[in-house]
C-alpha cells in the first residue's frame, strides 16, 4: 500500500494480531504527523478516525469499522535520542523502543518488550507488564486532534491509572518522549532476553492472539479466575481460550471475531456468577456486526 492513499474497502484481518473481523470502510497510512494533519484539515479523510498500529489490543467486529481506519505502525516510525529523552513515534513497536533504550545506555525498559503493540496503543491504554506501565515513564506526549492540531502535552495533562489514561477526549497520540533512569547496556540486554524467555514459556505465542483479553482485578490474577472456573480450552468455532494461559483467546485458523467476543461474553458471565467478580476487558473492541 502507498502511504498518504485513502484506500476503500479494506480487510483489517491482516491489520490486527487476532487475524479477524470485518473492512475498514477508508483505510489511511501515513507518511507522518504533519501530512496526516493536512489530510484532516483539508477534510479529505471521513470521521469518524480511528487510530490503530498493530492491532495487538483490538477486537474487530465482522461488520468493519465506519469512517477511516489510521495506521500507524507503516508510517508514524521515528525513534531517536533527545539529550536525556528518547522519543519515539505512535508507530514505533514497543519492542523496538524497549531495545533502542538498552542499547543507548538507558535501563528500565525491558517490560517494554513484553508489550505486542505500538507505543500509540501503549499510550492510550498505559499498557504494562511485570511490574511496570507505560506512563511510568512518560515525559512529555504529541496529540493531533480531530481537527488534525499538533500539540504537545505534559504528563500532568492526563490521569493515568491501571489500564487506563483520561483527558485526551477527541485527541489521538502522534508520539511521546520517554524519561528512562541510566543503566548498564549488558544489564538492560541481559533483562530483555529473560524476560522474552519468560514470555515465551507462558504465553501461547504460536497462535493469533490480542494479549490478555481481561484486565487483572485488585487482588486476583485474571488467569486464575477463569481457570479456576474450568473454562481453558473452551471453543466457540475456531476461536479457543487458551490451554496455556487462561487469559489469551487464540484464533485456531479462520475464527469469526463473532466466535472470539462469544467467549469474551462467556468468560465474564461465567466468572461473574461463580466468583461474583467483574471482569473488565482489556482488549478494546470496535466495528459493527453483521
Amino acid at each position: 500500500m502507498y502511504k498518504n492513499k485513502i484506500y476503500q474497502n479494506v480487510s483489517l484481518k491482516k491489520f490486527n494480531s487476532w487475524k479477524a473481523g470485518g473492512h475498514a470502510e477508508n483505510f489511511l497510512i501515513c507518511s507522518n504527523a504533519k501530512k496526516l494533519s493536512e489530510l484532516i484539515k483539508s477534510k479529505k479523510i471521513i470521521t469518524p478516525l480511528t487510530f490503530i498500529g498493530l492491532g495487538s489490543n483490538l477486537l474487530i467486529r465482522d461488520g468493519g469499522v465506519k469512517g477511516t481506519i489510521i495506521e500507524t505502525f507503516g508510517g508514524l516510525n521515528d525513534l531517536r535520542v533527545e539529550k536525556n529523552l528518547i522519543y519515539a513515534e505512535a508507530g514505533v513497536t514497543c519492542s523496538k523502543l524497549s531495545k533502542f533504550a538498552a542499547q543507548d545506555g538507558f535501563a528500565n525498559s525491558a517490560f517494554l518488550s513484553g508489550i505486542p503493540g505500538t507505543i500509540g496503543g501503549a499510550l492510550a491504554m498505559n499498557a504494562g507488564c511485570y511490574g511496570s506501565e507505560t506512563w511510568d515513564y512518560v515525559y512529555k506526549v504529541l496529540v493531533i486532534t480531530s481537527n488534525g492540531e499538533i500539540v504537545t502535552k505534559y504528563k500532568d495533562s492526563f490521569k493515568v491509572s491501571y489500564r487506563k489514561v483520561t483527558g485526551r477526549e477527541n485527541e489521538n497520540f502522534l508520539a511521546a518522549w520517554f524519561k528512562f533512569p541510566e543503566g548498564s547496556v549488558n544489564e538492560s540486554k541481559d533483562e530483555i532476553k529473560k524476560l522474552l524467555l519468560h514470555r515465551k514459556n507462558t504465553q501461547p505465542l504460536n497462535w493469533p492472539t490480542a494479549g490478555s483479553t481481561f484486565r487483572n482485578p485488585k487482588d486476583h490474577f485474571a488467569a486464575k479466575l477463569i481457570e479456576d472456573c474450568g473454562l481453558k480450552g473452551l471453543k466457540k468455532g475456531m476461536a479457543q481460550v487458551s490451554e496455556k494461559h487462561a487469559n489469551f483467546i487464540v484464533n485456531l485458523g479462520g475464527a469469526s471475531a463473532s466466535d472470539i467476543e462469544y467467549l469474551i461474553d462467556y468468560i465474564h458471565k461465567t466468572v461473574m456468577q461463580e466468583m461474583s467478580i467483574d471482569l473488565q476487558t482489556e482488549v478494546k473492541i470496535i466495528g459493527d456486526n453483521f
